[in-house]
């Protein structure tokens, strides 16, 4: 069990992906003491997301640390700003602004390929096959399948929703670029980095560098972790 200055650590997994996606740096972080809850977002409103990552703080003693992955970034902005909450770490994640929805933040960098590679079905947007690699790419194929098979499918107007709270302003955050991304833009990831003046990382990863580079993942949350204890 966690002590009071172990800070617990919460992930948010965003889209195309679900909380199984961290089950690499999980175990580990585990060993160390620290209580953990990857939430299982249900991706139909941005307000039902925060909110089941907030009853996940209610699970897990405080301090806790959210880990925000690519929408999931947006989802640890809004509900970073609970009292609960000692830090963030972004990976390869979203981070709007009060004035900013996930969608108009990423309408200010180019579209990345993995947009060329989905299909809008009963009002939710689906990652085919042939986008995995845009997705997952330095995985191997078998586990770029098992992504693929367990993909969190989306609502259509999801990137469009907007819940008050900015907690990068006023939380100390980390963030790991992935330089190889091909679902968010990099150069997005640095901006937000540097917009919320993040301890910032690079990794040579695709999107998912929690499973292509998971040490690294580990290292950073266990930076933040360290930084927060006693919080």
């Amino acid at each position: 069990m966690s002590t009071p200055t172990t800070p617990s650590i919460v992930f948010a997994h965003g889209l195309w992906a679900d909380g199984s996606c961290f089950s690499k740096v999980i175990p580990a972080l585990q060993a160390d003491g620290h209580e953990v809850v990857s939430t299982q977002n249900s991706l139909d409103t941005l307000e039902g997301d925060v909110a089941a990552v907030k009853r996940a703080l209610g699970r897990v003693a405080s301090p806790a640390v959210l880990v925000g992955h690519s929408y999931g970034g947006t989802v640890i902005t809004a509900a970073g700003t609970d009292d609960r909450v000692a830090g963030l770490v972004y990976i390869a994640a979203l981070a709007p602004d009060e004035d900013e929805t996930s969608q108009s933040l990423q309408a200010k960098f180019p579209s990345t390929d993995v947009f060329a590679h989905i299909e809008v079905a009963e009002g939710r947007i689906w990652l085919r096959s042939d986008g995995i690699e845009c997705f997952a790419g330095d995985l191997s194929e078998q586990e770029q399948q098992l992504v693929f098979a367990t993909q969190g499918v989306p609502a259509a107007d999801l990137f469009d929703q907007q819940v008050a709270g900015t907690a990068w302003k006023s939380k100390p955050s980390w963030y790991i670029v992935g330089r190889n991304d091909r679902t968010v833009h990099p150069e997005l990831e640095r901006f937000c980095a540097k917009r919320m003046n993040a301890s910032t990382y690079e990794a040579d990863s695709s999107h998912v560098p929690m499973l292509s580079q998971p040490d690294l993942v580990i290292d950073v949350i266990r930076a933040a972790a360290k930084s927060c204890m006693g919080t």
